[in-house]
């Protein structure tokens, strides 16, 4: 809850994180009065698109450094055929 004002809340457990374990979500207050079985299923999509997410950024950034280290061997192995030319 939060102080002095009463919010709807789902909690998902379903995590496949490392660093956590629960997801805590508030629902908006014109949705509150919807089955508590669509909510949680809303809430564990949103959550495993956001693991989703990070996985692929994770990802990006891994092939983008490996693609900025093998750019600057090539141009240091180009220089290097250059200058013992």
């Amino acid at each position: 809850m939060i102080k002095g004002i009463k919010k709807q809340m789902i909690e998902v457990n379903e995590i496949d994180h490392p660093y956590y374990e629960k997801a805590f979500l508030v629902v908006k207050p014109e949705y509150s009065n919807f089955k508590e079985k669509v909510l949680k299923k809303g809430a564990r999509e949103l959550v495993k698109k956001w693991e989703i997410s990070a996985v692929a950024k994770k990802r990006e950034q891994i092939f983008s450094t490996a693609l900025k280290f093998g750019l600057a061997a090539g141009i240091g192995a180009g220089l290097t055929v250059l200058a013992m030319m």
